[in-house]
């Protein structure tokens, strides 16, 4: 049997840093524009509008496109971002996190993958339809133009010099914390799981703090060297 077919990327792969380079950037026009974010969170919501020009709104997207994990979509040359219903955090207060997040995605899509598109027509949309969006975004979607997007959305909610700003002012300390000298897990599975559980009931409050969830915050304050799993690095 022979190989299967490569799979065709839609989008360019990017370093990490890149990605994280065009969310620090974004930030960093926003307060050219509108002054210092010295606190969190980040004001994604009001970025959209003020910085980008772009619209957003909530509908019925699983509806909308047949499918029950569908977060979000982006009209390109509509300028357009619509979140799916499920996570309107007036309806649904606790989703106020993952729909901060799915909008910081579609501003990635914009920001990462907006001038690929617009430069080649017969990718603006994934159906024949001619009102359909360029990216409908599902939770259950590894593409490489969707792992990209979920990068730049933790970079640009996240951002480095904010986070350990206010990591200093809540743990009164530039200190890293080990995930071994947590409370211990609670939760079955294996020790990574009962590790990442330990780490985002850790990360909540801090989270908050962003209007971020437990585990994005988890995943960030890991890559930022603040919280580790490594007992090595303390000596």
């Amino acid at each position: 049997m022979g190989r299967p077919p490569a799979k065709t990327e839609r989008v360019p792969w990017l370093r990490d840093e890149n990605i994280e380079a065009e969310a620090e950037t974004l930030f960093a026009l926003w307060q050219k524009a509108h002054g210092e974010v010295s606190e969190p969170p980040v004001p994604v919501d009001e970025m959209i509008e003020l910085q980008l020009n772009l619209r957003y709104e909530i509908d019925d997207l699983q509806k909308r496109f047949g499918h029950g994990d569908v977060l979000g979509a982006i009209w390109f040359k509509e300028q357009l971002i619509r979140v799916d219903r499920s996570l309107d955090p007036v309806e649904h207060p606790r989703m106020l996190g993952r729909y901060r997040f799915t909008l910081a995605h579609e501003i990635g899509h914009w920001q990462l993958h907006r001038k690929i598109f617009l430069r080649d027509e017969t990718q603006m949309s994934l159906t024949s339809a001619p009102d359909a969006p360029a990216f409908v975004c599902r939770s259950t979607d590894q593409a490489r133009e969707e792992v990209q997007a979920n990068m730049f959305a933790a970079y640009l909610l996240m951002p480095r010099d904010l986070v350990r700003r206010a990591w200093i002012k809540w743990r009164r300390a530039d200190d890293v914390v080990c995930v071994l000298d947590l409370d211990a897990p609670t939760s079955s599975g294996s020790v990574k799981a009962q590790q990442d559980a330990a780490m985002q009931r850790f990360s909540k409050p801090f989270a908050e703090q962003f209007h971020v969830s437990a585990e994005a915050m988890s995943y960030r304050l890991e890559a930022l060297g603040l919280l580790t799993r490594d007992r090595s690095l303390f000596g």
